[in-house]
């Protein structure tokens, strides 16, 4: 390299797009290059677009100053390759520059998906004909398709996730950071390629995070997201890592995109609708029907992949033992979200109507409403992983080596037993957005039951030769853990997505106790009543400063024109039953203010009614 500071790379490359994204934004503008609000389109004002320009300027520029073109990658991974091979800066600056070409001409013109995808499968080839491959296979021609799909995935997802201000670029920049972090040790070109990268989408996300004055479009998307997929490629080209981290690397850096990629294609397919077609049907647009704001969902979407792309820097230089540790928890982790967000309605009942005539259609009503196969899926994942995790964290280094011949032995033995066990007790007979005390109860005994069992059960087998007790106890306490952890989301999920969708007059709750508990509880499950609680209110001072379920309880009523004035509210809705004397002044207390200040007044109330037998039908 040329410039080998990588410090001056990121600065050129920071600048260069910092500059140029305001010019290309006026000349947009001059231009009439607008992106119009569309219906199935996220945005809401005319925005200009071509911010592409900049971006693919401010990586090209530093790239030729950067790269030796004479250069060849460090190869440590069998001696199955040609010598020759060019360097990544060479190969991402031709197949982008190609790319650049057809996606300005798409936001000028527009291709049809069909044509963009074979400019992409010819970018592709190019990469896999200079010698880059992923190295998943030992086939030639498996690894080589691979690759040829992998490329050509990847680039389509960071297309798809342009969809809400600030999100291409800012995952873009998490994934390029991840795989500067991985290659800083032991691979310097691909390592100042990622720094360059990282540069030319910070210098443009300045202006494209929200409120975004201008687009990247296909230009910009395309370019960044083949850029990343062939950094992807160096980590198993210039590192011996074993397969598993050649497997599941690239697919950690770019999980965000894959998680969207796949849940919107599956969910479109689904839905009878062309998986090409845009849509407002994206992770980042269910996060905010679920109660985001869009900054916040962004936000969430780089945690996310800041969090897998510090597993992927951790399963780089780890082995595979130590890798799955964390492999596991994040994909589980990914796989839950998929699950939560595939449940937000986005499309109109009647486009699902289209499914009815559909073979598929079966498989989509178990997995909507009956997912008990799901459950057990997830659950057997869930065993089989705490106890391998109670062996890596019993034993360690040659030791683990000696038993984990035990460990792969007995999984088949211990899960056997802890899924009987779950069955007889009635595991999968309960609801988990309901889950209870009751409900825990159940599954910690379950969880001990199945233990004990499975104990018994190496014990009759094995004659417990070579096994640990310790193990069993590690086991059932992460176990255990993991079950409730895993049922409790579906509930924590399904509340939160309650209490942010909650919309209405804001009403504050005159009674902290069962029955405002129980009121509280309406009001977030029943979004027909259009009503938002701000808190409530107890003449019980020591209940002041506490709270239910979330909701401060401000303090007494006597103070009411004080909250009134610190948290506006229309209106005042009484817990109470007035039914007794002792409650009457209280009532009629609430009823003269609200008159006084021109509020509504309502009052919650539960009984039971007998029905007439003998009325006639």
């Amino acid at each position: 390299m040329i410039m080998n500071s990588a410090f001056l790379n990121f600065s050129l490359a920071f600048i260069l797009s910092a500059a140029l994204t305001p010019l290309v934004r006026l000349t947009a503008i001059k231009k009439s290059w607008i992106a119009a609000p569309k219906q199935d389109r996220w945005h809401k004002k005319p925005t200009a677009l071509m911010g592409g320009i900049a971006i693919f300027a401010a990586l090209a520029i530093p790239l030729v100053l950067a790269a030796e073109f004479s250069s060849t990658l460090v190869k440590t991974v069998g001696t199955d390759f040609h010598e020759g091979t060019p360097s990544v800066a060479a190969a991402i600056l031709f197949g982008a520059a190609f790319l650049f070409c057809i996606g300005l001409f798409d936001d000028l013109r527009n291709i049809k998906p069909h044509n963009k995808l074979i400019a992409q499968i010819i970018a592709a080839s190019l990469v896999v004909f200079l010698g880059f491959r992923i190295h998943w296979f030992n086939s030639l021609t498996l690894d080589t398709m691979a690759t040829l799909f992998w490329i050509v995935a990847i680039t389509n997802a960071f297309n798809l996730i342009d969809n809400m201000d600030g999100l291409c670029a800012g995952v873009g920049i998490v994934a390029a950071l991840s795989l500067a972090l991985i290659f800083r040790p032991f691979a310097q070109e691909p390592f100042l390629v990622a720094i360059i990268l990282v540069g030319a989408m910070a210098g443009f996300l300045i202006y494209n995070f929200n409120p975004a004055k201008i687009f990247m479009g296909d230009a910009g998307s395309l370019v960044i997201g083949f850029s990343i997929s062939v950094l992807t490629l160096c980590f198993s080209e210039v590192h011996a890592a074993p397969l598993l981290a050649r497997l599941s690397v690239p697919v950690l850096v770019l999980l965000v995109p894959i998680m969207d990629t796949t849940l919107v294609t599956f969910i479109r397919l689904l839905s009878g609708r062309k998986a090409s077609t845009g849509g407002r049907d994206h992770t980042s647009h269910r996060l905010v029907l679920i109660g985001f704001s869009e900054k916040r969902a962004v936000l969430y979407l780089y945690g996310v992949g800041g969090v897998a792309g510090m597993a992927a820097v951790f399963v780089s230089r780890s082995d595979s033992m130590t890798s799955l540790a964390v492999i596991i928890p994040v994909l589980l982790a990914i796989l839950l979200m998929g699950v939560y967000l595939s449940q937000i309605r986005v499309y109109p009942e009647k486009e699902f109507s289209v499914l009815r005539n559909r073979s598929f259609t079966p498989i989509l009503m178990e997995l909507t409403y009956k997912r008990q196969i799901l459950l057990v899926l997830l659950d057997l994942v869930l065993l089989a992983f705490s106890y391998y995790l109670a062996y890596r964290l019993r034993f360690g280094g040659e030791e683990l080596q000696h038993y984990f011949n035990k460990f792969v032995r007995s999984l088949p033995a211990v899960i056997a037993c802890k899924m009987l066990v779950f069955f007889c007790m009635g595991i999968y007979r309960g609801i988990w957005s309901y889950i209870s005390t009751n409900d825990v109860s159940l599954y910690v005994r379950a969880s001990l039951v199945g233990t004990l069992a499975s104990v018994a059960a190496v014990t009759f087998i094995y004659r417990f030769q070579d096994f640990s007790k310790g193990i069993f106890v590690i086991d059932y306490l992460i176990a255990t853990g993991l079950l409730l952890g895993a049922r409790g989301s579906f509930r924590l999920f399904v509340e939160t997505q309650k209490r942010k969708t909650l919309s209405g007059e804001k009403v504050i709750i005159y009674g902290a106790g069962r029955a405002g508990e129980l009121l509280l509880r309406e009001i977030i499950n029943n979004k027909h009543l259009e009503v938002v609680p701000i808190g409530f209110v107890d003449d019980d001072e020591l209940k002041k400063g506490k709270k239910i379920q979330g909701y401060p309880i401000l303090g007494p009523f006597r103070d009411i024109d004080q909250f009134h004035g610190q948290h506006p509210f229309t209106g005042v809705l009484i817990s109470f039953n007035n039914g007794n004397g002792h409650n009457r002044p209280a009532h009629d207390a609430a009823k003269k203010y609200c008159i006084s200040n021109g509020l509504f007044l309502r009052r919650f109330r539960i009984d039971l009614q007998e029905v007439d037998l003998m009325e006639k039908k």
